[in-house]
Parts: C-alpha cells; sequence; structure tokens
C-alpha cells in the first residue's frame, strides 16, 4: 500500500486535543490512582471555599502552607466552582492544560518551521508522552507550568523566527507565560525564562537587541501578574511566609553532594531519552549526517532547544529527590526538536520499524481490553463502563485498520498510547472505584451526620484529601498530628480512623462503624483469583482496607 508523507503527518490540532482529553479524560477525572501532592491543592481549596478567603492556603490540619504560590490552588477552586467539590472538579482544568499543551507544541512547530508536517509529528509526539499524560491526571502543578512555559516557548519562538522584526504579540505571549508561570511554580519559570532571554541576547544566528526586549507594557504586566500574591501575603502574613516559599523552593530540593547530583543526572537524562520513546529509535539512521543538516538550516532553535534541555538536566540533577515530572516543561520544545529531526531524516520510510511500535501499543491495548472486560463480566458493571469498553473496541478496530493500511502509523502510535489509559480506567474502576470520599460521601448521608460537629482524621493523609472532597464544604475535617495523634481524639465527637490505628486508643466510649471498604493492593492478587465467586465479597470485606466511622456516646 503506497502512502503520502507530505500528507500522512499533516494532522487537525483540535482533533488531537479533543481526543487527548477524551481518552485521558475517564483515568483523570475520577480516583483511579491519587498522587499524594495533590492532597495539597484540593485540602486547600476546599477551605478557601469554606472561608472565602482565596489567598490564604491551609494544610488538612489546619495549618498555613506558602510553600507553592497561588496559580495552582485557584485551578483546583475553578474546576470546584464550575462542577462542585469532586473529583471531575478538582482535575477538570489540568487535564485541559494539558490537552492545550498538545495544541501549543503544534502552533510551537509551526511558526518555527513554517511546517504543517514538523507541526502534526511535533503535536502526535507530545500527545503520547507519559509524563503530560500522567500530570494531566493530578492537580498539581506540573501540567499547569509545562502549559505556561510552552507559551512562552512560542514567544521565544516568534523572535527568533522573526528577530528585531517579531511582531508585539510574541514578547505579550512570552511575558505574559512567564508571569502566570510563576504564579505557579515559583523559581523554575524565572530560571527557564532567564536562560531563555540571555540566549536571545547572545546567540550570534539571530540576536535580540535589549531595545526590542524591554517591551514595557508587557513587562509590567507579567510582573503584576507574578508577584501580586506574594506582595499580598507580604501585607497579611508579614515576610514569615517567604521562609517556607525560599526552603521549598531552593532549601530542600538543592542537593550538595556531588554524587547524588551526578546519580541525578544520570537518571534525568535516561528518563528524558525514555520519555520519548519510540519515536527516538527513528531518530538513530542518518543521525550524524541530520545533525549537520538542521543545525543549517536553523541553528537559533537548534541552540535554543539544546540549552533548555541541559537546563532542565541541570535542575534536575541538582534537586535532592528526583521526579520525572521535572523534565516536563521543556518537553514540549523537545518534542518540535524531535518532530524537526525525524522529519528532515526521511524516518517515514522506515516503515517496519513503526509498525512494529504501532504493534505493540496496540497488542498491549488488546491485553487490557480483555483483562477489563473479564473482571467487569465477573463483577457487574456500569452501563457508563460498557459503553467505554464498546468505544475502546471501536477505536482500537480503527487503528488496526490504518496498521494493515499501511497509513499514518504515527498516529495510530501516539492514539495507542492514550487508548492505554482510556481502557485500563475501565479496569481500575472495580478496584479504585468508589473512591473512600464518595463512600463516606453516601455514609453521612445515609446515617443523617450533623454537619456542624467537627471531624477529625487519622489515617493515610491521601485518603484524608480524598474524603474531604467527598465531603465537600458542609462538613468540617481537620487531619490529626500524625504523631500523637491520639491525645487529640477527644476533642472531637466524630472521628474517621484508618483500620490499623483502631487498636489504639480506648473505643468503650464510641459507637463504630464501618464506612468505607476498599480493595488494599495487598490482597489484590488474592481478590483477583476469587473474582466471580461466591467468597469474593467476604475476603473483600476480610482483607479490605477500611476506615471506620466513630461517634461518641452520649453520656447519662
Amino acid at each position: 500500500m503506497s502512502f503520502s508523507p507530505s500528507k500522512e503527518y499533516q494532522i487537525n490540532p483540535w482533533v488531537v486535543m479533543a481526543v487527548f482529553a477524551v481518552l485521558v479524560g475517564p483515568f483523570a477525572l475520577s480516583f483511579h490512582m491519587h498522587y499524594p501532592d495533590e492532597m495539597y491543592y484540593t485540602d486547600a481549596a476546599v477551605k478557601m471555599l469554606q472561608t472565602g478567603d482565596y489567598l490564604t492556603t491551609y494544610l488538612g490540619s489546619g495549618e498555613l502552607r506558602f510553600k507553592k504560590p497561588i496559580g495552582t490552588y485557584w485551578a483546583v477552586i475553578a474546576g470546584f466552582k464550575l462542577f462542585g467539590v469532586n473529583a471531575l472538579g478538582s482535575r477538570f482544568f489540568f487535564l485541559i492544560a494539558g490537552a492545550l499543551t498538545v495544541g501549543l507544541t503544534y502552533w510551537l512547530g509551526k511558526i518555527l518551521f513554517a511546517d504543517r508536517k514538523i507541526a502534526g509529528l511535533s503535536a502526535l509526539i507530545m500527545a503520547a508522552n507519559p509524563v503530560l499524560i500522567f500530570s494531566a491526571t493530578r492537580s498539581i502543578p506540573d501540567v499547569l507550568l509545562v502549559l505556561t512555559m510552552t507559551a512562552s516557548a512560542i514567544g521565544f519562538a516568534g523572535l527568533i523566527r522573526y528577530g528585531n522584526d517579531a511582531p508585539k504579540k510574541f514578547l505579550w505571549i512570552l511575558y505574559l507565560s512567564l508571569g502566570v508561570a510563576f504564579e505557579v511554580k515559583g523559581l523554575p519559570a524565572v530560571a527557564l525564562g532567564g536562560l531563555g532571554l540571555v540566549y536571545l541576547l547572545a546567540n550570534p544566528w539571530q540576536r535580540i537587541s535589549l531595545k526590542t526586549l524591554i517591551h514595557l507594557p508587557s513587562l509590567l504586566v507579567s510582573l503584576f501578574i507574578a508577584l501580586f500574591w506574594f506582595v499580598a501575603m507580604y501585607q497579611i502574613h508579614g515576610p514569615t511566609y517567604l521562609d517556607s516559599f525560599l526552603e521549598d523552593q531552593v532549601g530542600i530540593r538543592v542537593a550538595s553532594r556531588i554524587l547524588l547530583i551526578v546519580q541525578n543526572g544520570f537518571l534525568a537524562l535516561a528518563i528524558l531519552v525514555a520519555i520519548f520513546i519510540p519515536w527516538v529509535f527513528f531518530a538513530l539512521p542518518k543521525a550524524k549526517e541530520t545533525l549537520r543538516k538542521t543545525w543549517k538550516e536553523n541553528a537559533a532553535f537548534f541552540g535554543f532547544a539544546i540549552l533548555w534541555g541541559l537546563a532542565i538536566l541541570a535542575m534536575g540533577a541538582m534537586t535532592s529527590k528526583f521526579y520525572e515530572r521535572y523534565l516536563l516543561p521543556v518537553a514540549p520544545v523537545l518534542a518540535v526538536w524531535l518532530g524537526w529531526f525525524l522529519v528532515r531524516a526521511d524516518f517515514e520510510i522506515r516503515r517496519n520499524g513503526l509498525k512494529i511500535a504501532a504493534t505493540i501499543f496496540l497488542s498491549l491495548n488488546l491485553i487490557i481490553l480483555i483483562f477489563s472486560f473479564w473482571l467487569n463480566l465477573q463483577l457487574g458493571s456500569t452501563l457508563w463502563i460498557w459503553g467505554q469498553l464498546s468505544l475502546g473496541i471501536l477505536i482500537l478496530i480503527y487503528l488496526g485498520r490504518l496498521l494493515l493500511r499501511d497509513q499514518k502509523i504515527a498516529k495510530s502510535i501516539s492514539y495507542g498510547m492514550l487508548l492505554l489509559f482510556f481502557l485500563a480506567s475501565t479496569a481500575t474502576y472495580q478496584i479504585s472505584l468508589p473512591d473512600q470520599g464518595k463512600q463516606l460521601r453516601a455514609f453521612v448521608l445515609e446515617q443523617g451526620i450533623d454537619p456542624s460537629e467537627e471531624i477529625g482524621f487519622a489515617g493515610n493523609l491521601h485518603v484524608s484529601s480524598k474524603i474531604r472532597i467527598g465531603l465537600g464544604t458542609d462538613f468540617n475535617l481537620l487531619d490529626l498530628p500524625r504523631q500523637d495523634w491520639a491525645e487529640y481524639v477527644n476533642k472531637y465527637p466524630n472521628l474517621i480512623l484508618e483500620d490499623k490505628l483502631l487498636t489504639q486508643i480506648d473505643t468503650a466510649g464510641y459507637q463504630i462503624r464501618v464506612a468505607s471498604v476498599n480493595w488494599d493492593g495487598r490482597s489484590i492478587p488474592d481478590l483477583l483469583r476469587k473474582t466471580g465467586k461466591p467468597e469474593f465479597d467476604s475476603l473483600l470485606a476480610q482483607n479490605g482496607k477500611k476506615y471506620y466511622w466513630l461517634t461518641r456516646k452520649l453520656t447519662q
């Protein structure tokens, strides 16, 4: 079957963005998985809604927390305002940010090269980036940071392409994006943005004058966006809030041991390569020749992409504990660089390698589909899940037809990666849902619990976060101290306790009820073996992870 390289990678970015949102959405918008750091933002957002103070951020214990700027908290609050206090609301705008990042990657490629083929391939590469996908399913700053830094990269790209004659819109995009990025994550935006500006001033291929960069209207608006929360916190809480912020941004994150720096650096480099699999494999043939060709074609962007790539590796190496999400802010720029490299290397002629990669992803999807179908058939499921499985089958058939016809293989690879998450959510639906928050919500409604009474929580704080979302703003749930928590239980008429803690207090004066039962990770293999058998329910009740509701008995 013949193919047309000139058309095969010319995609509609709006379609890819929509596919990203639809296929990642089911996994993102319910608590199939809950990332630990989400609790810092959702706990604070619930408290903000309760108090009406949308500037001051709190922990679930009621303590102040100033380690991150306000941007991420507001994204959670916006979702809560739009959809209510629930999992969907907490993550909606983070999913949208992930989809928009794919679209901005396309725009970035198109500005730099005026080539829809490079832009389309770059968008497909970014859509299949596992770190972007995971970040779009969590209410934490990273996906907002990559969105804003990609927008700033568009500003840099306009200046790289047009030089000192660049339209003013690119300066507005550049500075406003950096201002918002600072309100999302803080100093990483300053580091990458500052390096980019120095590069524009110094690179010999498309040097930008200082006069061009000093665009006061956009600079002043950007500074206002970046600093207003910090000024507000100084006015409300004084300078002490900066101690917490600077400790998180600089103190505890910067490694001082040389061995740790080297280890983190190599780890960061390995992961940076891994997140672009399988695309990097297609860059290996003709690599030396293509490097020379791309350098001659656009040395200014080549140097900018390498500078940002090295900068993020250095920043990752300097952290006391490295996470793969630290690499995300520059991933779209590197996706465009890789897409450009692949197109100039004529990678589409290597059909066998592309088809092998697509076959691997489609095979993984088929395995997940079969497992999920069996699991839902054994345990019973909802019409929504059966509809989702049916749609997954249709998408899998469509991608399989593309593979068999030797058409749009890059799309088949990218969509195949996204489909993994879509289908996985139909299996984790049985294991993770309803989550503890939904179960506690049903419990308090069924039992007629008075929302005016405070509730103390002792146990896994990530579960506390889900329960706080489930209970909503009507209930005041406070986390007890991790150490010596039992000393504080007498202050609360109601308690929620993790099962392993129940024996650590005198429960004689309490009415004890099971409020939540979920699959325990250690028991999943046994539960799967008993799925569909009569003893499954008793095994779940015996080995499941429980949370108890304790109500103090009234004294006579």
